[in-house]
């Protein structure tokens, strides 16, 4: 089991919380409150661009 250390958690309206995470090999995390298991994981490098795409709006479509 990989040792996760998780930021505080992120919540916007309506309690929607997300939480990030390093581990110490240096990969990064996202996760939810909900579910401390099940969470996205990948190089830094990955989750930065994927952050990006989605500040860029990316993501709109799927709102």
């Amino acid at each position: 089991m990989t040792d996760i250390c998780w930021d505080d958690a992120f919540c916007s309206e309506g309690a929607n919380c997300f939480r990030f995470g390093l581990d110490d090999q240096g990969r990064a995390y996202i996760g939810t409150t909900t579910d401390t298991g099940a969470y996205v994981s990948d190089s830094m490098e990955a989750l930065r661009a994927l952050i990006s795409a989605v500040k860029s709006g990316a993501a709109d479509h799927l709102l």
